[in-house]
């Protein structure tokens, strides 16, 4: 009889992929001030964190997705907003 030959399956670390919400709140975690969404979107890209899958309105996808945070998190959102547009971490 035939010894059966197995194979190990190398497995390689794949990077994670962060959602873009979770990418922002990498943002905010290293910015010293508030920051407005176009703005978040730009230092993902810079810091090549997060890309676009093709969206005309990333900024526009983000602040939405902040704004339902905030109104079903309440007081335990993951962000604050601190001004029109402004968005900082809830600390």
């Amino acid at each position: 009889m035939a010894a059966k030959k197995t194979t190990r399956k190398t497995t390689t670390a794949k990077k994670e992929k962060l959602s873009q919400i979770q990418t922002a709140i990498r943002v905010l975690e290293k910015s010293k001030e508030p920051l407005n969404c176009q703005a978040m979107v730009e230092q993902m890209a810079k810091q090549r964190l997060w890309k676009s899958p093709g969206g005309k309105t990333p900024a526009a996808t983000l602040y939405a997705a902040i704004l339902r945070d905030i109104q079903k998190q309440g007081k335990h959102a993951r962000f604050k907003k601190v001004d029109r547009g402004l968005f900082t971490l809830n600390r």
